[in-house]
């Protein structure tokens, strides 16, 4: 299952390549209306892409009202991603969400103020308010990743989305000033594989939840390594500014990298960096039986 990480692909300006995924993830949706964060907001680096967008997105009542019509008329799998300022906020946003597929709570962006609640906290409020699939979308700054998913699971999210961007940094060669007006921004493209991958091999290791893996996907082998780890599905992110037709021709490479090891599909391939460890017979038993019943 193919997805696009949000705020990566505008539907609406290009329906074709969403229709080219098996479900559209929305930038992510805030209560009131935000013009984010001033420019420059993106600069490109040697191995990835900063950008300090800031959550810019027209609000809640507009989105449901103006946006989520014309996104359902596309007929792709809709995912909305909800960020707020308090799990109130959350909360208020999932009550009033119908009608789509699954909801990703944005528990992680660098560029904003975080709420003052717990990631754990705003999944509890938002179970609540909502009947909805929830995927919590950490980050892998996050020293024991794979607590935090533990304890997202017991506050009630049905999957889990990984990772989002780290913070960084770049200087203007000649000035020697942040390139980013905001300074620092979130660092996403090739240079996050391994840190995606670890962060879905140990939360696979962890709970029994769904997970998106995401971070610097270019190829089917990308995708294959995140699946490996433990992904059930994978999101494509900084790829699609350079590269539209990559949901395409990654899935097609990925069919080959699957037929070459003689797999039978993207299932079969789940968690195969757990096996052939001490003491991870139970582990994999657990992994096939998860595969069996996705």
């Amino acid at each position: 299952m193919f997805l696009n990480a949000s705020g990566c692909l505008d539907a609406l300006t290009a329906p074709d390549v969403a229709r080219s995924l098996d479900a559209f993830v929305t930038k992510t949706i805030t209560p009131d209306p935000r013009g984010g964060n001033p420019p420059v907001r993106i600069a490109e680096t040697e191995a990835g892409m900063l950008n300090s967008i800031g959550l810019a997105n027209p609000g809640r009542e507009r989105f449901l009202a103006e946006s989520l019509p014309r996104l359902r008329a596309l007929g792709v799998p809709l995912w909305v991603s909800v960020g707020g300022f308090s799990a109130c906020e959350y909360a208020e946003t999932c009550a009033v969400l119908d009608e789509v597929d699954a909801i990703e709570l944005n528990l992680s962006c660098p560029n904003v103020v975080d709420a003052t609640e717990t990631a754990t906290e705003i999944v509890a409020a938002c179970r609540e308010a909502t009947r909805l699939q929830l995927y919590a979308k950490l980050s892998p700054s996050t020293w024991d990743l794979a607590e935090q998913a533990r304890a997202v699971e017991a506050a009630g999210a049905d999957g889990l989305s990984l990772v989002n961007t780290l913070r960084g940094l770049a200087l203007d060669e000649r000035t020697l000033r942040p390139r980013l007006a905001t300074g620092t921004g979130g660092y996403s493209g090739p240079a996050l594989k391994p840190v995606a991958l670890a962060a879905v091999y140990a939360c696979a290791r962890a709970v029994d939840l769904p997970i998106v893996g995401m971070g610097g996907v270019r190829s089917g082998l990308d995708a294959l390594e995140l699946l490996a780890a433990g992904a059930s599905a994978v999101a494509l992110g900084t790829v699609l500014f350079a590269d539209p037709e990559a949901p395409a021709r990654i899935r097609g490479e990925l069919a080959a990298e699957l037929a070459e090891r003689h797999l039978a599909d993207a299932a079969s391939a789940r968690c195969l960096a757990h096996s052939d460890r001490p003491g991870d017979s139970k582990l994999g038993n657990r992994m096939q039986e998860s595969a069996a019943n996705s």
